[in-house]
Formats: C-alpha cells, structure tokens, sequence
C-alpha cells in the first residue's frame, strides 16, 4: 500500500503520521520508500517477506507507472522455469531503479513505450517469458505447457494482442490460441 491508497480518507500529513505510528509500533513494514506492507508471520520461518508483485503494484499504483514482470521471472511466474531469480526484473515506463526487500533486489527497467504496450496483461508477461527463452528454445512443450496454464479468456488476449509483438512471439500466441496440441508455432515464414 502506499500513502495515495488513502488519499480518499484524510489529508496527506494525517496519512503520513497515522502510516509514521504504525510503522513504529511494527504494524507495518516500508520495504521500499513510499511502500507499506503488513507483515505476514510463518510459525516455522517466522516473518515473511512481502510478494515482488505486490510491492510493485502498490508502486505502479502511486506514481502511475506501467510495469510488466521480465526475464526469468516473467519465465518462473507462468511456470516455464523452475529456477527460482536471484534478482526479479520489472520493466518500467518510470526511471529505473533497484529495490531490495530483505535479500532480494527488484530492479526496475525502464523500457520502451513499445515493449510494454500489453504491460499488465497476461499477453506481456507471456511476451516477456517467451523472449527470455529466446526463439531457438520455445518448442511444442513450451506451447504445450502455456496452452495447458492459460484461460480461454487470455487466450483472446493473446490473439487480440498479436499485433503490438514481435512476428516470432506472434506466431506463438496465434498458436497458443489455438486448441490443436500437434500444431508447431514455428512453422511458416519468420
């Protein structure tokens, strides 16, 4: 959460002094500048550190920022990877910077208009992930894999979004959409 999530309440110093009290009394935690999150305690791991994802929506949320999950990260998200990211990556229409929450930084990107036309949507996180893969190593069981992960809905989404990536992505996302499991997104002209 941040400060503006509350804007609709009070004034802006009652804001700031009322998160101030909490943060204080250990109610809150401010992982990055502008940031609260309330703690979440395991019994056996003790306390946890907030999502990457919630603290950047919260970021998206206050500076009105476009943010879209990159690289491996993008990958782990929609299960494409089993690694785990050192270091979670976020492009951004903002200046770039890096977080750390406890140990793991966040660095935000910042990237073209162009790349994160579909920011926000699943069509950007699949577009990221597939370009982390690179073209050479998205194949049938990458396709496969997505197909099964993917709702009908975002699968239109896919489609809808064809036009705003690369040909290569384009062709897997039309072929994402697609309901015939033997069909191979990289035939056909590149």
């Amino acid at each position: 959460m941040t400060p503006s999530d509350f804007i609709d309440l009070a004034d802006r110093r009652v804001i700031a002094v009322a998160l101030s009290r909490l943060l204080k009394a250990g109610r809150l935690r401010r992982p990055s500048r502008g940031v609260y999150v309330y703690p979440k305690k395991s019994e056996l791991l003790g306390e946890l550190a907030p999502k990457p994802e919630e603290i950047v929506k919260a970021i998206s949320r206050a500076g009105g920022e476009r943010i879209q999950a990159s690289g491996a990260y993008a990958a782990n998200l929609l299960g494409l990877s089993d690694q785990v990211p050192a270091k979670v990556v976020y492009l951004t229409d903002g200046h770039s910077r890096t977080l750390h929450v406890r140990h793991l930084p966040i660095e935000l990107r910042q990237a073209s208009a162009k790349r994160l036309a579909i920011a926000g949507r699943v069509s950007g996180t699949v577009a990221e992930a597939l370009r982390h893969l690179r073209k050479d190593q998205v194949d049938d069981q990458v396709v496969e894999k997505l197909r099964r992960r993917l709702s009908e809905s975002e699968k239109n989404q896919l489609l809808k979004d064809i036009k705003r990536v690369p040909a290569w992505i384009g062709e897997v996302f039309r072929s994402l959409a697609t309901e015939k499991s033997d069909e191979n997104p990289r035939k056909g002209g590149r």
